[in-house]
């Protein structure tokens, strides 16, 4: 059979081409509260087919027509350094929730095409505000990106093989690694062009550096090299070639895809991100989450599998096998129309 049906995916708003196979939908909550359970996202046969403004999907590896465990998002503007604009933030917000119901994808690396990985926002174009538009009704771009990678269930790993500034900062900070080129040029510039940071990141980056030094990157706006001692540990890797970055990145992807628990690792980043405020509320939380994960398929297989010296099998359905408990904190509703009544926000 040789046709290429195209998949117009309404809520996405995105053209996907597949080949051979029928497409298939899922509807299922628990979905982030950027995504909308009530909604369908179609879940293409190739994300390489995937038509995205500024946004490329590959998989890997590389020549794999259909979906594998490692899929690759590459910020594709080279000739503009990946400069940030308002359609390539909105090709990252599409391909998340995808990312997060499809159980065939178990990791994501984020990288870029040319020399740098996202030199910060389009100036030319503006942040994308409306005029006349309603100040509590706006949202901005990397938030809205930040987000639907944080709450995306299946890892980001950041591929930095050029430098970044701004945006092309902020939007790595929800990634569970960041590897980068130690002759690049790091910065959170925001204060040296009169604005202030976005993108969540006064929430991630003093978790992830420590309040001092998130007060001088920010205070200072300046751009350093990766190896200065105020990034702390914000890149898990720092390489000497660029070309060294994503094979680096999909190495690490390849062997998390391989021997890592999806439902583990997905419950271990929420218990870190979303953790509690003492001791004693870590241990009760931290206890019922292990008790689940105990009566799931995968912990008798990563015990079989150690045992038996063998790679690990891990079947377990991200979607419906969550604890009864599962979220354990309140997500703050960011839709405009839903602005809680009395908020300052």
């Amino acid at each position: 059979m040789n046709s290429t049906p195209q998949i117009s995916i309404n809520w996405m708003n995105v053209w996907c081409h597949t080949q051979d196979e029928p497409r298939f939908s899922v509807i299922h909550p628990p979905l982030p509260s950027t995504m909308s359970a009530n909604k369908t996202i179609t879940l293409p046969v190739s994300y390489e087919a995937c038509q995205l403004p500024m946004v490329k999907l590959s998989h890997y590896p590389v020549g794999t027509t259909e979906v594998t465990p490692v899929v690759i998002v590459t910020l594709n503007r080279p000739e503009k350094s990946n400069t940030w604009t308002p359609a390539m933030a909105e090709s990252l917000e599409k391909v998340f929730p995808m990312f997060h119901l499809d159980e065939r994808v178990k990791v994501v690396v984020l990288t870029g095409a040319g020399k740098r990985f996202c030199a910060g926002a389009d100036l030319d174009l503006g942040f994308g505000i409306g005029a006349g538009e309603n100040p509590q009704d706006y949202r901005d771009t990397g938030g809205r990106v930040a987000l639907a990678i944080h709450r995306c269930q299946k890892p980001t790993i950041a591929a930095m093989q050029g430098s970044a500034v701004g945006i092309g900062m902020t939007m790595t900070l929800p990634a569970v690694i960041r590897i980068c080129h130690e002759k690049s040029k790091y910065g959170f510039v925001f204060t040296r062009r009169g604005i202030t940071p976005e993108a969540c990141s006064s929430y991630f980056l003093p978790r992830l550096v420590g309040l001092s030094r998130a007060m001088f990157l920010i205070s200072t706006g300046g751009v350093y090299p990766p190896q200065q001692r105020y990034f702390g540990d914000l890149f898990t890797e720092v390489l000497p070639e660029a070309s060294q970055v994503l094979p680096r990145a999909l190495e690490i992807a390849a062997d998390m895809a391989e021997n890592v628990s999806p439902m583990a690792l997905a419950m271990c980043r929420s218990l870190l991100w979303e953790g509690m405020q003492s001791p004693e509320e870590a241990h009760l939380l931290e206890s019922r989450v292990f008790h689940h994960m105990l009566g799931l398929r995968d912990h008798g297989e990563g015990v079989k599998s150690f045992l038996e010296k063998r790679k690990p099998d891990f079947k377990t359905d991200l979607q419906n096998h969550w604890p009864a408990i599962y979220p354990w904190w309140y997500e703050t509703n960011i839709d405009p129309k839903q602005t809680t009544k009395g908020s300052k926000l």
